[in-house]
Order: C-alpha cells, then structure tokens, then sequence
C-alpha cells in the first residue's frame, strides 16, 4: 500500500461520500471531521436526517479480523446492557471496505465530558467497568494482542531510536533512559493476572456522560489486566488518589471482583504507556496531521523533559506501589 494511503491523503470527500453511498447510507448534510490521530472520523446526518459518525481506519494497524474482534466485544456489551458506542451493521458485516480503506458507521452519541472530580459520576463509571470486565471475562480475544513490554518498551525503543525526529544531542541519553525503564520493568511488570478483553484505553477523555457513562473509542482494545482499564481515572495527590481508588473499586466490585496485588501495576503501565505514546507519535509524523498537532516535538528542550520524566518514572518505580485496605 502506499504511503499516501496510509498517510490519508487520498481519503478525499468524494472517497468518503462513494464509501458511504454503497453501503445504502445518503450523506445529506455534515461529513464533519471530528478529533482523531489514530484514525479519521466524521461525522453527518442521512437524507432522513438520521446522525451518524464513519470511522476510516488507518492502514495497516490492524487486520480485519482483529478489527471485527473489537467490534463483537462492543456487541457482547451492548447484548449485556453496558453502554457503548457499537458499529451498524450493513451489508452484512459492521466492517466494510472501499478504495483501499476499511470503515465502520456508528450512531451518532451526543454527550457531556466526563467530570474527573465528581464522586457520583466516578462510582458510577467504576460499576460500568466492573461489568464491561464481567462481559470481558466470557471469552478471550484470538487476534487482538496483549498488553507487554515488546509492544510497550522494545519495539517504540526501537521506533526511537531509528527517528530523525529525535535530536542527535539527545538520542543517547533518552535511548539510556529507555534501557534503564526497561530494566526495572523487567523486574516489576507481573504477569500473574487474569487475563481479560478490556477497553484498552479508558481514559476521561473516552467517557461521555449521557445521564450515565457512555464508553466510546474501543480502537485499542486487547488482552491485558482489569487494572489497566481503571488507573488512567485516577489523578491528584496520594490523598485524593486513595478517596478516588475507594469509590471505583467499591463499586467495580459489585459485579467484578478486582485483585488488590495488581496495583502493583499501576506505575509499571504508566510507565509502558509514556514510552509508547512517545514512539507512537514519532512513527505517525509523515501523517500531516501529526507535525500540525504536535508541533513542540521538534524543539530539543522538548526530547531533554522526556529524558527527565523517564528518569523520574524509573525511580517511582522502586518506590513501594499503593497499598489499599481489603475491604472490598
């Protein structure tokens, strides 16, 4: 495939709307663009004023069998009841293809943010996790990959490494800084979890609420521990992060059980993801998209902060993980 299909460039509006007609679907207003890197995504409304969002998938990330896994574990929620942004189905399949791209149609779900410092709305997400998790746990992805360190840690090592991008003043240290993550990583990422499908990326910013938490965005779901789902909902001092661990898991627990020891994750997965995201936007740069939203990436004041957030990240990982009563 060529660079300029994976780079979206010939993802045109008349593309779009062709990819759109053959599937039944008549764009009369909107085709929208909405926030996406990973993927592109618009949003408009039908000749029978119906709003839908279409997902063009990047290239080469995934396969379709893969994808078609992510979208029966949106359908396994819903059939359970969860709230979830899920693919139509059309023409058979809720994964479809057109010159060269794969695409999916969802409803079009209006919501508000999620607010991160409201306990009410907190309890509730940490119920809903506790039964995406439920759901989860009834079977296992076939194709869809599990969280570890080769795709965390040595292949954006390696994607790092080989990037123009990084500043040849500080190739060295950072790549040092990754070895050194690593290392510890080695020592401190458990893999005595029972593995489940999760959301991947659960994040405030993939929560709306709609008198209740609407899950959206399964784009990097796969196989990995509850915990991953949940501690990217955690923020402020150790205090604050206590009263917020006591609220999700008081409530995720009345429908999942949650393994206390897996918190011993919780600084090794952040660490994993700060390395990961750092290599995922140096391996999108040729994507115009990426230069114009992260434009501080070519400043070598930028490349030196990582440097110290990887040392910093490397020390908190030698420091004792967090310690909650059982009282669950």
């Amino acid at each position: 495939m060529s660079e300029a299909a994976f780079n979206f460039q010939t993802l045109n509006p008349d593309v779009i709307l062709d990819a759109l007609w053959e599937t039944g679907l008549r764009v009369e207003s909107g085709l929208t663009a909405l926030n996406s890197y990973e993927n592109r995504v618009y949003q408009f409304s039908d000749d029978e004023k119906r709003r839908y969002v279409v997902k063009f998938y990047r290239p080469q990330r995934w396969s379709a069998g893969q994808i078609l896994e992510e979208h029966q574990f949106t359908h396994d929620l819903l059939a359970d009841e969860v709230p979830v942004a899920a693919p139509l189905e059309l023409l058979g399949s809720t994964l479809n293809s057109h010159a060269g791209f794969m695409f999916a149609v969802f409803p079009s779900l209006g919501g508000r943010q999620y607010e991160t410092d409201n306990e009410e709305q907190m309890e509730w997400v940490g119920r809903f996790l506790g039964r995406i998790h439920q759901t989860g746990r009834q079977q296992h992805f076939a194709q869809r990959p599990t969280i570890g360190l080769d795709e965390y840690i040595v292949q954006p090592r390696q994607q790092l490494e080989q990037s123009m991008l990084v500043p040849n003043a500080c190739k060295a240290p950072l790549l040092a800084a990754v070895d050194k993550l690593y290392h510890t990583l080695q020592q401190r990422w458990n893999t005595q979890w029972q593995p489940l499908r999760l959301h991947g990326d659960c994040h405030p910013g993939n929560i709306l609420w709609r008198d209740g938490p609407m899950f959206v965005d399964l784009d990097d779901a796969r196989t990995g521990p509850a915990i991953q789902d949940l501690w990217m909902l955690v923020n402020g001092d150790l205090q604050e992060q206590r009263i917020q661990w006591d609220i999700l898991l008081e409530a995720y627990n009345e429908f999942s059980d949650f393994d206390l020891h897996e918190l011993s994750l919780i600084e090794p997965l952040r660490a994993m993801r700060m390395v990961y995201y750092l290599a995922w936007v140096v391996r999108r740069w040729q994507d115009p998209a990426f230069p114009r939203a992260f434009p501080w990436m070519t400043d070598e004041d930028f490349w030196r902060r990582q440097i110290v957030l990887f040392t910093e990240q490397e020390k908190l990982l030698n420091e004792p993980p967090l310690q909650l009563s059982p009282q669950y």
